[in-house]
């Protein structure tokens, strides 16, 4: 039986006294993390010619600073450790040149911590989750965890307008069979409405971020003429977080409503590996491209068709899916203000439609030869 990994988000409702050493821990990961990454930096500058002396450094540990810095004791020590595992990570994608070199955390950065489960120090008790140092935090836990699965670890976090959620880890064991691939279904990227796919249906994505244009940057208005840093400021900071979190939730439901959908009626999902930070860098498509969500609407995808066996297909970025006829596969030029695809084969099609298919096609050809 394989090992597999499942996360579950949930609501905590802390109390104030909870609520202060959740903040307190945020900022003393923080301190930590930044501390280790000051002297890492140091070291790699002073030995960086000297790439062998380099990799026998012994880096400095979260406990070197406990004695200097007593009120990091006052917070739970496996968050700490946690902060030296994340730099030791990023330290090792930046030598594999699979990053750029770690930058040192700031107050607007995510406020998180995590911890791990160590004999029994985190339990999910009616209505309550017991956590180090913060004992029993009332949580709202809206779906079961099975029972056969195992907590591993914990993350905290809090959004920007004040709400605390917890994302639990936990680990199980299960043989997934492949399924049988029948049904395929290949989805052209849409900047307007997310996708379309192989058989000509639209994700219709309802532009979450652009009914709330108007109503944001009200809010946003009245923050600017407001003094930075006052009380009414960070109500009014507040309120801005609020508007832009509700955006977020709707997005992120949308997209799982969607994905599952997708999941539960097809057996392979074919879609083009592109590169959505580079897209929304363009003047012209910047919030079209951060309002749907590509990027973690594949990752639903990734992970829910795992689960069942299925199989998530990209093909190379490069393809030219919108300029290939999906009937007889020659390619012609088709600049963007074209919305239909003529071929001198015969074919009249909607632009994406055909690009679906086409992708839809290369995906398959991909599944049999792999």
């Amino acid at each position: 039986m394989a090992k597999q990994n499942k996360a579950y988000k949930f609501r905590l409702y802390p109390t104030d006294e909870q609520a202060f050493i959740i903040r307190k821990t945020f900022g003393c990961v923080r301190f930590v993390y930044n501390k280790m990454l000051a002297e890492r930096k140091a070291t790699y500058e002073l030995l960086k010619e000297n790439k062998e002396a380099l990799k026998k450094v012994k880096h400095p540990t979260p406990a070197k600073y406990k004695s200097e810095f007593e009120w990091l004791k006052e917070v739970d020590s496996l968050s700490l450790a946690n902060a030296q595992l994340n730099l030791d990570k990023a330290y090792k994608a930046f030598f594999k040149g699979n990053a750029k070199f770690p930058k040192f955390k700031s107050k607007r950065h995510k406020q998180s911590y995590t911890t791990n489960v160590v004999n029994g120090n985190i339990q999910l008790l009616d209505g309550h989750i017991k956590l180090p140092k913060l004992k029993m935090v009332k949580i709202n836990q809206h779906r079961a965890i099975p029972s056969e699965y195992t907590i591993k670890s914990c993350t905290l976090s809090m959004t920007a307008s004040g709400k605390y959620y917890i994302s639990i880890l936990t680990e199980y064991e299960k043989e997934i069979e492949s399924k049988k691939i029948e049904n395929v279904v290949g989805l052209d990227f849409a900047m307007d409405g997310l996708f379309v796919d192989s058989e000509g249906k639209k994700a219709n994505y309802p532009k979450f971020y652009r009914q709330m244009l108007s109503k944001l940057a009200s809010e946003q208005r009245k923050l600017s003429r407001k003094k930075k840093g006052s009380s009414n400021w960070n109500k009014q900071r507040i309120r801005v977080a609020k508007v832009q979190e509700k955006v977020a939730n709707q997005r992120k439901n949308f997209l799982h409503h969607k994905s599952k959908e997708l999941v539960t009626t097809y057996d392979a999902i074919i879609i083009e590996d592109l590169d959505m930070k580079a897209m929304s860098k363009t003047l012209k498509f910047g919030k079209s491209v951060s309002d749907n969500g590509w990027g973690m609407f594949t990752s639903f995808l990734k992970y829910k068709l795992h689960e069942q066996g299925k199989q998530l297909v990209k093909i190379d970025k490069w393809y030219p899916s919108s300029k290939t006829c999906s009937s007889c596969g020659q390619t012609q030029s088709m600049p963007m203000n074209i919305r239909v695809y003529a071929c001198s084969c015969g074919l009249h099609l909607d632009r994406d439609v055909n690009a679906a298919l086409t992708i839809k096609k290369e995906g398959i050809l991909l599944l049999a030869n792999a």
